[in-house]
């Protein structure tokens, strides 16, 4: 296990409900470090950067326009292997299959197929999080 860094978004369906307080206790909980905290709303053009390898899929553009519907919060945490601890805290992309205990599974609503709106993303490996990272925290 090694020290690194992950991107982790609120994204509007989980920042809209006021979750971005329990999604940044349970991060702390785990253990890791926030080393960087903004909320924003996010443009299409760094959506477009964000989610490029998904470009030309089809739920690439109701995607978009989901995480451009209002403010997000975009944070950069710290700690050993993160990324994978992350992922599993935050449990599976369909809220309907996380397991309870992991944020989507406790915090998560049955949305059909706008499995975009899953409350939260983190990084899905160490290079994504170094592309995510300059993408939402230029200067970091």
């Amino acid at each position: 296990m090694s020290t690194e860094r992950s991107l982790v978004l609120v994204k509007p369906d989980g920042f809209q409900r006021g979750l971005t307080g329990e999604v940044l206790r349970r991060i702390e909980a785990k253990g890791y470090t926030l080393a960087a905290l903004a909320v924003v709303t996010p443009t299409r053009e760094q959506l477009a950067a964000h989610y490029a390898e998904h470009e030309g899929k089809p739920f690439y553009e109701p995607l978009v326009d989901f995480m451009s519907s209002g403010p997000v919060a975009a944070v950069v945490i710290e700690g050993q292997d993160c990324i994978r601890g992350f992922r599993s805290l935050a449990g599976a992309t369909n809220p309907t299959e996380a397991a309870p205990g992991s944020i989507r599974g406790d915090l998560g609503r049955d949305w059909g197929q706008a499995v975009q709106q899953n409350i939260v993303h983190g990084s899905d490996s160490p290079e994504s999080a170094v592309r995510e990272i300059g993408i939402w925290f230029p200067d970091l």
